[in-house]
């Protein structure tokens, strides 16, 4: 019907400047090699260092339609969006939930996104900070990574990183958040976002072997989160 779905690589945007290169400016050429008479709107797709689904539709009140109906899902509890991450460690338990408020914060001349573990109320009022969930589940694991089903119950900026890190298990390629996690002796401990600034992550000798890297080759490792499937009504 009206509906079209593609696999977007990591890096590209939804949306872009005039003249960069993003989904919505690739949009009229795929109407035309397609052949479609009806201009092609985006219902879902991942962030732009995400790869996975993007949904299409030929048809403006399906794409509200659908819009809306993934805004309802979140509300009834619903978790209509599943990802898969590659993480740098393996979660203590098989499976559970992450629950943080999110916000932003400035630091020097970037805003960066940092957990509040503890929002108070007027906080979360004012929606300057946000409460989120995540649901995880370990699929697999394998040589000190994982493959983690991720579904998330709200929707916020970078929100499947930072829970990641939470889980002191940051998504291989994150080079965003992936410093807040440090290790003594092996044993990984979370660092506020102040005290670990930004970098390429550090990855150890043996898995930068399997991954047939270079260490100069790092920082162009892209950031393993996948949007896997969405729920249709």
């Amino acid at each position: 019907g009206a509906l079209l779905a593609l696999s977007k690589p990591p890096g590209l945007p939804v949306l872009g400047r005039p003249g960069d290169l993003s989904l919505d400016a690739l949009l009229p050429a795929l109407r035309r090699r397609l052949g479609l008479a009806a201009e092609l709107h985006v219902v879902k797709a991942p962030a732009r260092e995400y790869s996975g689904l993007v949904l299409l539709s030929s048809c403006y009140h399906t794409t509200k339609k659908l819009q809306q109906f993934f805004t309802n899902a979140r509300w009834r509890g619903q978790y209509p969006a599943t990802y898969r991450a590659v993480t740098v460690g393996v979660p203590a338990d098989v499976e559970g939930e992450i629950r943080t408020g999110l916000c932003w914060q400035q630091q020097g001349d970037r805003g960066v996104v940092v957990p509040v573990p503890a929002p108070g109320r007027r906080s979360l009022a004012r929606k300057d900070v946000k409460s989120t969930l995540t649901r995880y589940h370990v699929l697999g694991a394998m040589g000190g990574c994982a493959l983690l089903q991720l579904q998330p119950r709200t929707a916020f900026p970078e929100q499947l990183q930072v829970h990641l890190t939470l889980l002191l298990c940051p998504a291989l390629g994150d080079h965003e958040h992936s410093s807040r996690v440090g290790r003594v002796l092996g044993v990984p401990f979370f660092l506020t976002p102040e005290t670990a600034p930004t970098r390429t992550q550090v990855l150890d000798e043996e898995l930068v072997s399997r991954l047939g890297l270079s260490p100069r080759q790092l920082h162009h490792l892209p950031l393993h989160i996948h949007l896997q499937e969405l729920v249709l009504p």
